[in-house]
């Protein structure tokens, strides 16, 4: 095998989540060895639960360091950073003790990225219960990651073959979105998402275009003034940095034209704006990474799944996906540098 391909550290993420047995299914594909060396940061105890869970034939390769991995199909390749006991987890039930090594497991990851020993990270699922559980200061991957590489501007991609979108706003409520737009953020995911596409998925003059706020984009302010004011502003003021972008377009077409080749990426003003026409396109395939830090992290679309944790059934294409992607990524990277 070529040994070009990228190192990609796979987050066990939620001991008590599916997390580790869709990495036992992701890792049964011989073909995710052709595009990279996937390394499990992880847990054995739990890693051997959930192979024997799925009936798998694959063994664990404990790997003291990167650099000591197997990297062949039949084998997963693990970096212990955790000693639980399988045995005495309920699946679904997360304890601060679980919390505490699934932050580990990130935390880890996100500095043997940042020390390039591995290329990318891609995580499977957390919980902020989990994290609450644990006393940390943050609520979830993007937050603890930003922190960790002292990032100050993020923004979330949402990433699938047809369909590409990118956040303003994330996780508020919805009467709280037009108060919080602004110009600069506007500008910023711009940039962040032009960056993003020509430096990590290869794309020359990326074309991006911005979702309206309001119904039919205001319609000349009839419906909603965020358009006039905020965001069309935002747009010109991008165009004169140099980006490919336009808008605002209304909301109710523009998807339809980005999923079918009109748009590279779409900017979107809130967080279920961008996701439900995304997730409706690419609900079990889609991929969500993080734009703008100095490491490339990718991660499932979904969350722990608690209701199916541990049963056998939880579906690894969102995390094939998901490290599919990283590695591209980090291809992609490699040959721009």
């Amino acid at each position: 095998m070529n040994e070009q391909r990228p190192v990609i550290g796979i987050t066990m993420g939620d001991p008590v989540g599916i997390g580790p047995e869709i990495i036992v299914s992701a890792l049964e594909q011989p073909d995710l060895y052709k595009w990279c060396r996937p390394l499990v940061l992880g847990d054995e105890s739990v890693m051997e639960h959930a192979l024997a869970l799925k009936g798998s034939t694959l063994k664990l390769h404990r790997a003291a360091t990167p650099e000591s991995g197997c990297y062949a199909f039949g084998s997963i390749d693990i970096m212990p950073l955790s000693h639980l006991d399988s045995k005495k987890l309920s699946p679904g039930e997360p304890t601060p003790e679980t919390g505490r090594a699934m932050i580990d497991y990130i935390t880890q990851g996100v500095d043997l990225a940042m020390d390039n020993r591995i290329q990318a990270i891609a995580t499977s699922p957390i919980t902020k219960t989990a994290m609450k559980l644990a006393e940390s200061e943050f609520h979830g991957h993007t937050e603890l990651i930003a922190h960790r590489t002292n990032t100050p501007k993020v923004a979330m991609m949402m990433a699938g073959d047809r369909l590409k979108v990118v956040l303003v706003t994330i996780h508020i409520p919805l009467s709280e979105v037009a108060p919080q737009l602004n110009r600069d953020e506007i500008i910023n995911t711009i940039r962040l998402t032009s960056t993003a596409l020509s430096k990590r998925f290869g794309m020359k003059d990326p074309r991006i275009a911005v979702a309206g706020l309001n119904p039919h984009a205001g319609e000349d302010a009839m419906f909603g003034t965020e358009e006039e004011d905020i965001i069309s502003p935002a747009v010109d003021l991008a165009r004169a940095e140099g980006f490919n972008v336009s808008g605002p377009y209304p909301p109710d077409t523009l998807f339809f034209n980005a999923a079918n080749g009109k748009f590279d990426a779409v900017v979107c003003m809130y967080h279920d704006q961008g996701l439900i026409p995304f997730k409706m396109i690419h609900f079990s395939d889609g991929v969500n990474t993080t734009l703008g830090l100095p490491i490339i992290r990718t991660s499932v679309d979904h969350g722990t799944a608690y209701d199916i944790a541990w049963k056998g059934v939880a579906d690894p294409s969102s995390l094939i996906a998901a490290i599919r992607m990283a590695a591209l990524q980090a291809k992609t990277s490699r040959q721009q540098s």
